[in-house]
């Protein structure tokens, strides 16, 4: 076997066989199957249930892979865990290029030795294997759907730029669900259980260089090649963010990981060390992670930290110093030519002084004026726009200049804006226009100081 296996099969498959398909709706295959019909996977769907009397939800069934005509590309293996390994076997001899064992009761609950059939059939026949004790994968772009979760019961996203990997099914799914409503779209989803075959390091392989992946997230409990994962998260984190949460960093954390996927969580501080020194950023928790993604995804880097605050409320303005500071960033100082010409278009009430307070009632041409001057400023590197939502002069069309420029500048510019319904609506369009919103100034300045970490990092690698 290479040191990393090919995932293409499984991320773009042209045909999927579903073994464990059923008419029962209480079935997991049954989800499966149905998931893959509503998604309007577009190759050959194969449903395989070694009880089968013909047809499945209307498709032609079959006894075993071995029974079907065509070629597989993806097994997706939904039975018992005692009867995987002679599926699985049974995939082998089919030419199966890859699958995803979503069963569990494996290693997770004691039963090593089975995993380690598990594993030896695959090696056999070469073949990636994914999980077992997993959600497998999803793929906005193939439109394949391994996740035994019913549709109404998530909100998965739309094509984007940001793939996620973690071995907890629960964490991904959880993730999944929220990516939808923060705004950026998905590239690919591994959720990958026990790491028997398919590992971290694999993966992580494949995302380096899978063109449709500009961001890397990723959470973990454990790794299992530590040299190979090295190696790969040092070449990767060259070619784009990858951004790390890492399960188990309390010896509490790290015995649950074993328990949930018989991962060897390790040293907090070793694994804490490597991030830094190859360039992961490393999230505290999931709220970090999703914050980090959506500014990488979107936003230009900067090795700059001098950042300009403008605000329509001047307690927002101190929160946000003291949040600069507090990650190692400084409040901008404005050309005197800038602030010349800030006077001009402010009103005689606005100390021209950053961080900018434009007063309660600044509008759009207000935000406007102040981001045209502010974003051409030689001495400011990012931009930190608040915008209370309650305030009269605040509506759709400051939402609309925040897309604007935050789409056009240069240089980084994110949003802050707090609030309830009116701001959460306009907080989802300044989102869906391509631009960063936070929910405090504190989460908006942890995220440009992981820009300009990763930013340094990869100029000083270049």
């Amino acid at each position: 076997m290479s040191k990393f296996m090919d995932l293409k099969p499984i991320v773009s498959p042209k045909s999927i066989a579903i073994i464990g398909a059923s008419d029962n709706p209480q079935k997991v295959g049954n989800v499966i199957l149905k998931n893959n019909i509503d998604s309007g996977f577009p190759g050959e769907i194969y449903p395989v249930n070694i009880n089968s009397t013909g047809t499945i939800m209307g498709l032609k069934s079959y006894r075993s892979v071995l029974d079907i005509p065509g070629n597989i590309d993806l097994a997706i293996i939904a039975i018992p865990a005692m009867a995987v390994p002679k599926a699985l076997d049974e995939c082998g001899r089919a030419k199966v290029k890859g699958a995803v064992v979503v069963s569990g009761g494996f290693a997770e609950v004691g039963l090593n030795d089975l995993q380690d059939q598990l594993v030896r059939t695959a090696r056999k026949y070469n073949m990636p294997v994914i999980g077992p004790n997993c959600l497998g994968v999803t793929d906005p772009r193939s439109r394949v759907d391994t996740l035994f979760l019913p549709t109404y019961k998530i909100d998965k996203p739309g094509v984007g730029g940001v793939s996620f990997a973690a071995q907890s099914g629960a964490v991904g799914s959880s993730v999944l669900d929220m990516i939808n409503n923060e705004g950026f779209g998905l590239a690919r989803f591994f959720s990958y259980g026990n790491a028997a075959v398919v590992d971290e390091a694999d993966i992580l392989n494949f995302l380096a260089d899978d063109e449709a992946t500009k961001v890397v997230v990723f959470y973990i409990e454990g790794v299992k090649r530590g040299k190979e994962f090295v190696e790969v998260a040092k070449r990767a984190s060259k070619k784009k963010p990858v951004v790390v949460i890492k399960g188990g960093m309390t010896v509490a954390g790290s015995a649950a990981a074993h328990s949930h996927t018989a991962s060897m969580a390790g040293s907090a501080e070793a694994y804490s060390a490597v991030f830094r020194q190859f360039g992961l950023i490393e999230a505290k928790d999931i709220r970090d992670m999703l914050n980090f993604a959506k500014i990488f995804d979107t936003q230009p880097l900067t090795q700059g930290s001098r950042v300009a605050v403008i605000t329509n409320g001047g307690g927002t303005g101190v929160l946000a110093t003291d949040a600069l500071y507090n990650n190692g960033l400084v409040m901008a100082e404005l050309s005197d030519a800038t602030k010349k010409a800030l006077r001009k278009i402010m009103p005689p009430i606005v100390n021209i002084r950053l961080p900018l307070d434009m007063a309660g009632d600044a509008d759009d041409v207000r935000f406007a004026g102040a981001l045209e001057l502010i974003s051409k400023d030689e001495n400011v590197d990012a931009v930190m726009a608040i915008s209370l939502f309650q305030t009269p002069g605040a509506d759709s069309r400051v939402a609309a200049t925040l897309i604007h420029y935050g789409t056009t500048m240069k240089k980084p510019l994110v949003v802050v804006s707090m609030g309830g319904t009116y701001t959460k609506a306009h907080k989802a369009m300044i989102e869906s226009g391509g631009v960063p919103v936070y929910d405090s100034p504190g989460d908006a300045a942890e995220s440009i100081a992981a820009l300009v970490r990763y930013s340094r990092y990869k100029h000083e690698k270049d």
